[in-house]
């Protein structure tokens, strides 16, 4: 069993930035891939990013690419995501997966094992 829990979501103006982390506790962290997913009100929940087990090559939306960076540090077992240039579209709960998909999958929230509770992201105009 993992346990994942998200921090560093708030309300921010649009151009502005955030950081948001992902702590893991319990299990092999550093076997599983792990991903942001993203949902606003009355919507689905949308993928953001995701990083491989060995930290290698990170992979993004096409909406967030060149603005958010994902990272992990497995010695620290945290995952994070910078948010720049922050648009008021990027509002919603983000939350931090991890799983076992391959690389096809990363972007399939059913592929992922373990969710955190979620933070949220208010970006005003």
């Amino acid at each position: 069993q993992v346990q994942l829990v998200e921090s560093g979501g708030g309300l921010v103006q649009e151009g502005e930035s955030l950081r948001l982390s992902c702590s893991a506790s319990g299990g092999t962290f550093s076997s599983y891939v792990v991903a942001w997913f993203r949902q606003a009100p009355g919507k689905e929940r949308e993928y953001v990013a995701a990083v491989s087990w060995s930290g290698g090559r990170p992979y993004y939306a096409d909406s967030v690419k060149g603005r958010f960076t994902v990272a992990r540090d497995n010695a620290k077992t945290t995952v994070s995501l910078q948010m720049n240039s922050l648009k008021r579209e990027d509002t919603a709960v983000y939350s931090c997966a991890a799983g076992r998909p391959i690389l096809s999958a990363y972007s399939d929230p059913g592929m992922y094992y373990y969710w955190g509770q979620g933070t949220q992201v208010t970006v005003s105009s």
